[in-house]
């Protein structure tokens, strides 16, 4: 298979199970359930551990791209294991591999989107670097930094606050309208477009 005919593999980092399902540290796992409502699709287990949906997204004609949405099953600090699985069962190189994940150093609701780099203390990409190297793309959502002493693991595993939910959903949408404009027209467009 040429690269050019490769999918694009979207993967949402987040935890499994309705008691993360709106934790700071599944905003991935909601990113990508909003892309996968946008193209119609629904989630299905994959041997790889994971749940994934395949279609396409982009406007008609040559920015039109196959994409494989995925949320790993694992657990987060175990996210290299399936996305290095899908990443082989669909031949996906790796400037194709979307990692989308919260981001403490960037204030909510803030999007940074970039190509390779340190893990920053998150355990997702640490997995997935770790599994695979770390030169695959990013869209970071910020969720900004815990209060007072709480702990960041506390932080990261509580849901939103009332407050960040009045913007939850705009933020999430966010967030899927800059995967789409990274997979259809290149970083260089999506970060000028979405970096705030």
């Amino acid at each position: 298979m040429s690269d050019d005919a490769a999918p694009w593999l979207i993967v949402g980092l987040g935890n499994p199970g309705a008691e993360y399902a709106g934790n700071r540290h599944n905003i991935g796992f909601m990113v990508v359930d909003l892309l996968a409502e946008r193209i119609g699709g629904k989630f299905k287990a994959h041997k790889a551990r994971a749940q994934v949906v395949e279609g396409r997204i982009g406007p008609p004609g040559p920015a039109n791209r196959r994409v494989v949405l995925a949320k790993p099953m694992s657990f987060m600090n175990l996210s290299g294991g399936p996305v290095t699985a899908l990443r082989d069962f669909y031949k996906v190189p790796l400037e194709r591999i979307v990692a989308v994940h919260d981001e403490l150093d960037i204030d909510y609701p803030t999007l940074r989107l970039k190509l390779g780099g340190g893990d920053n203390g998150h355990n997702g990409l640490k997995s997935m670097t770790k599994s695979m190297g770390a030169d695959y793309h990013r869209v970071r959502c910020g969720i900004g930094r815990p209060p007072g002493r709480m702990q960041v693991a506390d932080f990261v595993l509580k849901d939103f606050s009332s407050t960040e939910r009045k913007e939850l959903d705009w933020f999430v949408d966010r967030a899927a309208d800059a995967v789409e404009c990274l997979v259809s027209e290149g970083l260089e467009r999506a970060q000028s477009a979405y970096n705030s």
